[in-house]
């Protein structure tokens, strides 16, 4: 094992720090949104999670450098949309800059007006709720009005920098 201090200043080894967070295996999702009447846009994320049942809250993180931060910024609505394991080429295109366009991709059409996946696992239709600044990202807040998921269908997952997958039930 090797470990690692973090000083009280906050200094340490960023990459070093990066693969010890990698050890914790998380889903993949994509966060859609609008801004205003213009094309929707979607952002690979492995940050999701639930905060409250009562009320339903979720949180998201967006790197503060991020080619999408000013949209995310302005967007009053977003949808949480949980991929499934076959969304694995979706996932890398969505997670570059520039790439974040949903063309090409089946969406439904949320009450909000923003989108969701149709092929997703799940989907979390959020209000904003709060902004909060937090290190190098913002963590998104949405207060959860509508959501949906199917019985079946595996999870996209993400462990150690690359894409995984559970094995076969059986």
């Amino acid at each position: 094992m090797t470990a690692e201090t973090v000083t009280k200043g906050g200094a340490h080894d960023v990459r070093k720090f990066r693969n010890a967070l990698g050890c914790f295996t998380t889903g993949v999702a994509v966060v859609t949104t609008r801004e205003g009447g213009k094309e929707p846009i979607g952002i690979t994320v492995n940050s999701f999670s639930s905060v409250s049942l009562d009320p339903p809250l979720v949180l998201w993180c967006l790197d503060k450098g991020s080619d999408t931060l000013d949209v995310f910024s302005k967007a009053t609505h977003f949808t949480v949309n949980v991929l499934r394991e076959e969304h694995r080429e979706m996932s890398s295109r969505l997670a570059r800059k520039g790439g974040h366009s949903l063309e090409g991709i089946e969406v439904v059409e949320g009450e909000s007006g923003i989108p969701a996946l149709k092929e997703a696992l799940a989907h979390f239709e959020c209000e904003i709720d709060a902004r909060h600044d937090a290190g190098d990202h913002v963590i998104m807040v949405g207060r959860v009005l509508k959501f949906d998921y199917v019985e079946d269908g595996r999870p996209l997952l993400y462990h150690r920098g690359g894409y995984n997958f559970l094995p076969p039930v059986g």
